[in-house]
C-alpha cells in the first residue's frame, strides 16, 4: 500500500536562488536529505524541539527563531507526582540563536531570558545540553544503524511552505537534574525530534501525535497539512518506515481536553487517552500562540505498506493542537 507522495532518495535544497520554494524539494524522505537554504526576513521560523519519555518523567526542549522572536524553553513533568516544571524564554529577534541548514548535520544553540539549549548533532546520533533555574539536562541520542524518520515538505505555496523532519522512537540516556535531585535517563525511555525550517502563514492551526513502544512508534499530524497533497503520518517499525499518505480525522473534546481523542484513516485506527495536559500560550501583541499538548496512551492499530495491521495498547506519547498566529 505504497503512499501516492513522491519519495525524495538524494539531497536536494529547500529552496530555489530567489528564495521560493523548489518543486523539486517537495516529497517525503526516509533520512535527513533536505538543505534548509532560508533566505531573509519575514514568516522565517526555525526550531529544533527534542521530547523524551521516561518512565518517572516526560520532558521537553525547544531553541525556535521566529524572525521576531526566539522562544525557548524546557519543560519537565514528573508523571508519578505530576508536579511540573516549565523555564521559558522570549529573546527578541532571536538574538544569538543559530541553527544549521541540514537535521543531522552541525550544531544549533541559543541563549537568553534565563535559558540555554544546545545540540550537537553527528552522524552516530545527537548530544543535546540544556539549563535553566532549577535544572540541567544532559542526554544523549544515539542513531541506530538503519534507523529511519519521516521528512516532509508542506507546500502551501512557492512563498509559504515547510520542511519538517519527526524522528520517533530513538534511544536515549542521560540524566536530569531536578530540584527533586538528580535521575538517571536509560531503560525504558526514547526520544522524539521535531525538526523545522519554513516561511509560514500569519495564522495556522495543527495537530500532532508522537508516540513509542518496544518496536513500535506512531508519527500522525493534521489540519496544517489538509489540501496540499502531503501529509506528516507514518508508521515505524523496528525502525523502518512506512509512510502513510492519508489525510486523518481528528476527534477530541476542546472543551475537555483529557478525555479520549480518536485519530482516523484508512490505515490508522487509533484511541488516545491522556492522563495530563500540558498548556502553553505566548502573547506578543499581534503574534502569539496557544497549544494544548496532552500526554498519555494510545491503542489501535496502523497498516504497513504491504497492507498487514499493527495491533499495539499503550504505547506512550502525546497528541497536541496548537493554534498559532505568527
Amino acid at each position: 500500500m505504497p503512499t501516492h507522495e513522491r519519495e525524495i532518495t538524494e539531497p536536494v535544497d529547500l529552496c530555489l536562488p530567489d528564495g521560493r520554494l523548489n518543486p523539486a524539494a517537495v516529497g517525503w524522505t526516509r533520512r535527513p536529505l533536505h538543505r534548509a537554504n532560508l533566505r531573509g526576513w519575514g514568516r522565517t521560523k526555525r526550531w529544533e524541539y527534542w521530547g523524551v519519555v521516561t518512565p518517572r518523567h516526560i520532558v521537553g526542549l525547544v531553541a525556535s527563531s521566529l524572525d521576531y522572536a526566539g522562544v525557548h524553553g524546557l519543560y519537565v513533568l514528573d508523571r508519578e507526582t505530576g508536579e511540573e516544571i516549565a523555564r521559558d524564554a522570549v529573546v527578541p529577534f532571536a538574538r544569538g540563536a543559530a541553527f544549521p541548514e541540514r537535521s543531522g548535520e552541525g550544531e544549533a544553540a541559543v541563549r537568553g531570558g534565563g535559558a540555554a539549549v544546545g545540540v550537537r548533532q553527528r552522524p552516530d546520533g545527537t548530544s543535546v545540553r540544556a539549563a535553566a533555574r532549577g535544572v540541567r539536562i544532559e542526554l544523549e541520542i544515539p542513531l541506530p544503524a538503519g534507523h529511519e524518520s519521516l521528512g516532509v515538505v508542506i507546500p502551501w505555496s512557492d512563498t509559504r511552505f515547510q520542511y519538517t523532519v519527526k524522528d520517533v522512537g530513538r534511544p536515549v540516556h542521560g540524566r536530569l537534574v531536578l530540584p527533586s535531585g538528580e535521575h538517571e535517563v536509560g531503560e525504558g525511555a526514547f526520544a522524539v525530534l521535531d525538526h523545522g525550517r519554513g516561511k509560514w502563514p500569519y495564522r495556522m492551526t495543527w495537530n500532532w501525535a508522537a508516540a513509542a513502544g518496544p518496536g513500535i512508534a506512531l508519527q500522525l499530524g493534521g489540519k496544517w497539512t489538509d489540501g496540499t497533497g502531503m501529509t506528516e503520518n507514518a508508521l515505524v517499525v523496528d525502525g523502518r518506515l512506512h509512510k502513510i499518505g492519508d489525510e486523518l480525522e481528528w476527534t477530541y473534546d476542546r472543551s475537555g481536553w483529557t478525555r479520549p481523542w480518536a485519530i482516523l484513516g484508512d490505515r490508522v485506527e487509533v484511541e488516545f487517552r491522556p492522563f495530563h495536559e500540558k498548556v502553553s500560550r505566548v502573547e506578543l501583541g499581534l503574534v502569539g500562540s496557544e497549544t494544548h499538548q496532552c500526554f498519555g496512551h494510545f491503542s489501535g492499530r496502523a497498516r504497513t505498506d504491504d497492507g498487514a495491521w499493527i495491533e499495539f495498547d499503550g504505547l506512550t506519547g502525546w497528541a497536541e493542537e496548537a493554534r498559532q498566529r505568527w
